[in-house]
């Protein structure tokens, strides 16, 4: 049996004439002898009636006085009205289909409430119903604990639903339906010259989706990886197909392409910088200040150290917090609110010289000034002011060249 996970997301299934799009991407898939898994959002986003945040409004979130584990009752129902209307939908289109939700699909989670993780996927339910039915849409974002509690799997959780049904059932393929033809090069609402990729490979997408992009969860990703299942992300409302998720883009393209350092350019906005500096050489400082932001819950990334001295970046919403925590600590930090993280990705960049220059010369002649920077073998990050933000990732994305097609590289 050949089975293909299909995953739609809210604006696919938002409205009847949306749902035309998905039931005929699905009667494709049926035509090639696929038996097809299809996960679904909730339909649409708020205002719409079944949104997530619209159902969390119905108790006045987040001034409400349920507990988490009520919260993930009320929130699995948008999912799951979306799973019950397209099958029946598909139905009325005279294909065999039918629904279940998280739990009936076999997911199985801990009780971490609103942000569970998926501990197990038992599929033998999915695949009794494939016996009688073509196609099973599961509810996405959602599974039970153990025990027979509900639970959500937080935000992206149906990319991720998407992915670990896909390695449970050993799909062919899996593939994600978004507004967007594919992964692009830039956030196309930044960079007007951006592009679809026709090829990536899932470290280049894992840390483009880390660093801002939003086209798909890293999380998804990384099940994928581990199951090696190839991933597609498409449009909902075109027959193209999209951007390939792979392990090698050389295998799968055939050729070698020397000439694509960078694949793609991803952005964060709405950071802060914190320096801590002492003239105590104790070496207590380190330890001391992120010791402090991890009994606060509060997430650091971008970290500098010196003998003498801590630089990193928190998010804006914990800035006061952060300084707050370190003040009472005894040490007077410096802060830089409204700042930007972008994030030039590419696998091609391994153990190539001369990609920081060309990315800090770049900079340099659109007039960005660099806050910080830090690389790996496939990432190069720099923090800027949050005003240079478009002329940066415009920077960056001219001087790679990523408005051209692979291939034409060649």
């Amino acid at each position: 049996m050949q089975i293909l996970v299909q995953k739609f997301g809210g604006t696919s299934v938002q409205t009847a004439e949306n749902r035309t799009h998905v039931i005929q991407h699905i009667k494709n898939a049926l035509m090639n002898n696929y038996k097809i898994a299809v996960v679904v959002s909730a339909l649409g986003r708020k205002p719409a009636p079944y949104a997530t945040d619209s159902l969390l409004d119905l108790v006045q979130f987040p001034k409400n006085y349920n507990s988490d584990r009520e919260l993930d009752i009320l929130m699995s129902c948008g999912e799951t009205i979306a799973s019950v209307v397209l099958s029946n939908e598909l139905q009325k289109n005279h294909i065999s289909a039918t629904a279940l939700t998280g739990a009936q699909a076999g997911f199985i989670t801990n009780d971490d409430f609103n942000q569970a993780k998926i501990k197990e996927v038992k599929p033998d339910r999915v695949l009794e119903e494939f016996k009688e039915h073509d196609v099973v849409v599961v509810a996405g974002f959602q599974g039970q604990t153990s025990t027979g509690e509900i639970t959500t799997i937080g935000r992206g959780g149906s990319d991720t639903t998407a992915a670990a049904i896909g390695a449970a059932l050993n799909a062919e393929r899996i593939e994600i339906f978004t507004d967007v033809n594919g992964i692009m090069t830039a956030d196309p609402n930044m960079v007007s010259s951006a592009r679809p990729l026709d090829i990536v490979t899932y470290t280049e997408i894992c840390n483009l989706a880390y660093q801002g992009a939003k086209v798909i969860h890293p999380r998804a990703v990384e099940i994928a990886m581990q199951a090696e299942i190839p991933m597609r992300v498409r449009s909902t409302y075109v027959e193209d197909e999209g951007t390939l998720i792979t392990a090698s883009r050389i295998q799968e393209m055939g050729t070698d392409i020397p000439d694509r350092l960078i694949t793609g350019i991803a952005h964060m906005s709405s950071i802060t910088q914190i320096s801590v500096q002492t003239k105590d050489e104790t070496h207590r400082i380190q330890s001391d200040v992120f010791k402090a932001m991890a009994e606060a819950g509060i997430s650091v990334d971008f970290i500098n150290i010196s003998p003498t001295g801590v630089i990193y970046t928190v998010p804006d919403t914990h800035t006061k917090k952060a300084v707050h925590i370190l003040k009472t600590l005894g040490f007077y930090p410096e802060i830089t609110e409204n700042c930007a993280k972008v994030s030039a990705v590419g696998a091609g960049m391994t153990g190539v010289p001369g990609v920081a220059s060309k990315i800090v010369q770049s900079l340099t002649n659109a007039g960005v000034q660099i806050l910080q920077s830090a690389d790996s073998h496939t990432t190069i990050w720099v923090l800027i002011h949050d005003k240079d933000l478009k002329p940066a990732v415009n920077a960056l994305h001219d001087v790679f060249a990523l408005s051209v097609n692979d291939k034409d590289l060649v």
